[in-house]
Formats: structure tokens, sequence, C-alpha cells
């Protein structure tokens, strides 16, 4: 039998836009209906990536920000996992990129005043094109979690942002992935918002022993599937999947 070419949306996976428990939803939540509008010939013709735009070592965040003799300072781990389409199929040579805090949960950015202390060794983002296979790795160190403005004692969990690029600007894809076992995951009000529990654990890279390298690095496997009904939540596309 041959799987579908469209699955219908499902709307009530995501989160409502308006979730006073998370409070710059107030804010930022639309108050009128949203409009429909046709993507520009720019949106929808590029950037596309070619092998030659991603270098080596991009989406290695140990070594890609460090100085000659350095190091990150945490726990190394390997993320990795696959891309794929709502039918299980590979999505290859697809731009996944990567943006975190480092060990302390501090970012490097010069709006983040967090008091953890910045890594001299640590810029916190990486990037890599898909293989034929879908396949994607990053060598990082494991965020630490952070304390944020939206209740008098909120914490993010440990978390890593993904974007997805497709062929086009209109399809870059954006959400962050969670660690199995932490417990700041239930008590997240942005993860709170996620009406269906199962959308909770599609953003939750799961612990892989298999792939952990012995005396080296802790692996997690997160994969990415871009629709149907076990698709990824993303967080620049709340109207459905």
């Amino acid at each position: 039998m041959t799987p579908p070419d469209y699955y219908a949306r499902d709307r009530k996976w995501h989160p409502p836009a308006f979730t006073p428990d998370y409070k710059t939803s107030v804010s930022r939540s639309p108050r009128m209906p949203l409009l429909s509008i046709e993507n520009t010939a720019s949106e929808i013709t590029g950037p596309t990536f070619a092998p030659t735009d991603v270098a080596p070592g991009d989406n290695d965040l140990l070594t890609n920000f460090a100085s000659v003799d350095g190091s990150p300072i945490g726990e190394r781990i390997l993320l990795h996992g696959r891309v794929l389409d709502e039918n299980a199929r590979p999505v290859p040579n697809t731009l996944v990129e990567i943006w975190q805090a480092n060990a302390s949960g501090r970012y490097r950015h010069k709006k983040d005043g967090y008091l953890g202390a910045l890594d001299p060794n640590f810029g916190g983002c990486g990037r890599v094109l898909t293989d034929a296979q879908g396949n994607y790795a990053f060598r990082t160190v494991k965020p630490g979690a952070y304390p944020w403005r939206n209740g008098i004692n909120d914490w993010r969990p440990a978390h890593i942002h993904v974007s997805v690029f497709g062929h086009a600007f209109a399809q870059r894809l954006i959400t962050q992935l969670y660690f199995e076992g932490d417990p700041l995951i239930a008590r997240c009000p942005i993860v709170s918002t996620l009406p269906d529990p199962a959308a909770v654990q599609q953003l939750i890279a799961r612990l892989d022993m298999n792939a952990t390298l012995p005396l080296d690095m802790i692996a997690y496997r997160f994969d990415i599937v871009l629709r149907g009904r076990r698709s990824t939540l993303f967080e620049n596309r709340m109207e459905g999947n």
C-alpha cells in the first residue's frame, strides 16, 4: 500500500498561543484572527546548502570555538539522530543547526546576564548537513539549567535549540530538545503549555548507551520527524504540523 502524500493537521497537538502561566505569551499572543499570506519568491527559492557550505568541524562544539590547547568545561555528550518525513523516509542534505547554553547555563550572548560563568572555549552553536540516510551528529557538552523571570523560582530544563532548513527559508523549522530523566521538564511552564503528553515525549532526547563512547562521552538520540501524526513540535509552526 502506498502511503498518502498528505496528512491532515492536528491542531490539538500544539499549545494555544495564549497560555498565562507562560507569561510572555500574554503579550505575544495574537488578539485577532491570523491571516494567510502567500510566500514571496525569495522565501520559496532559497537558500539552499551544499556540502561546501559547511566545514567538517562545524558540528563539533567541543573544538569549533576552543583555543588550540583548550577544551570546554562540562559533561561531554554526543547528540545524534535522523531527520525523517512522515513516512519514516530519510531527508538527506538538510541543514541542521543547534545553539545552546554552556555547562553553567550561560549563553554566549551580550544580553544574557545570568550569574553562570562564560566558558572561553565554548561558543555554543554548530551545524551539519544530513547524510544520504538523514543522519546528523554533534559533539558538545550538556547544557546547564538556568533561572528565568517567569515565576519566583522557575528554571528552564537543560535544552538545546534546533533549526532544520528545507529547500527554502519558508521551510525552516525551529524547536528545542530536552534530556531523558530531567525532573525540571515536568515543572517547566513552557513545556506545560503542550496539551498532549505525547507531544512532550517527542521533544525528549533519549539516552543511547549503544552509541555512547566508552571513557569519553554519553550519547543521546533525537530523531526529527517533519510531518505526520508523530511529528516533532516546532515552535514556529504553532498552527499545526
